[in-house]
């Protein structure tokens, strides 16, 4: 890992840019803590620097929380080196969508799968870097981003204590059958109308997570109509699982 830039922002957090390979990722950490806090590691659904405004403000809340928090973009993402193949999946769920039609499992497995193979190794890449630095320790929660990526990590790596998933993308059937090997405690956000979203399809993986403990947040709305107090319900639910 290499630190490539650095700033204090306004509200005592330390951010800092970095690459691990040619992973272009945000680690943001409190200006001063008496010890290393726990990490929660935000997923997004890819273009990081169009996505920085509001992974920041999701920073910026962890952080007062008393943890760090990273992320990393996403594979064929952002200035990262592109792919035929998904390119071609993301316009046939484009011309899916506009023309009315249901977006075929074939196309699903074709954007998601891939990502979840190329995205899951880079996460856990990115915890071991992380995880040696000084003022970050173990637990590790997961926030947001591409449900697919989270059940996935939630499944195989074991320095995940906890996941805040966001239902608002595709799920490929495979994935939905993963989730009954997930056993953290989990909370679901589940925006009722969201128009890209199938509803059905986040209820049936909700159903099919084996956790104990797992919390379906349902609010209605679209896509970006999240209320704020599903955020702090999130924050909450880290609080008392990661520290």
């Amino acid at each position: 890992m290499q630190f490539t830039s650095e700033q204090r922002l306004d509200d005592g957090v330390l951010e800092r840019e970095f690459t691990l390979g040619d992973i272009p990722g945000i680690l943001w950490t409190p200006e001063s803590a008496a010890a290393p806090v726990p990490l929660i590691l935000m997923g997004h659904p890819g273009g990081m620097r169009r996505m920085y405004p509001r992974l920041v403000g999701r920073a910026r809340h962890s952080v007062a929380e008393g943890f760090a928090a990273a992320t990393i973009e996403l594979p064929w993402s952002g200035d990262r080196p592109g792919s035929d193949a998904v390119d071609q999946a993301r316009a046939d769920v484009r011309r899916a969508l506009e023309a009315g039609e249901p977006v075929g499992d074939d196309i699903v497995d074709r954007l998601i799968l891939p990502l979840v193979d190329e995205a899951v190794p880079e996460c856990q890449a990115t915890l071991d870097a992380l995880l040696a630095l000084p003022e970050i320790s173990g637990p590790v929660g997961y926030s947001g981003g591409v449900i697919s990526i989270g059940v996935r990590l939630a499944v195989v790596e074991p320095r995940i204590a906890a996941a805040g998933l966001f239902a608002g993308s595709f799920v490929p059937r495979s994935i939905i059958e993963e989730a009954r090997q997930v056993t953290i405690p989990l909370h679901v956000l589940l925006q009722w109308d969201d128009e890209g979203n199938d509803r059905q399809a986040a209820l049936d993986l909700f159903d099919a997570f084996g956790s104990k403990e797992k919390m379906l947040n349902a609010n209605m709305g679209g896509h970006t109509g999240v209320p704020h107090y599903a955020g702090d319900a999130a924050a909450q639910f880290f609080t008392r699982h990661l520290k």
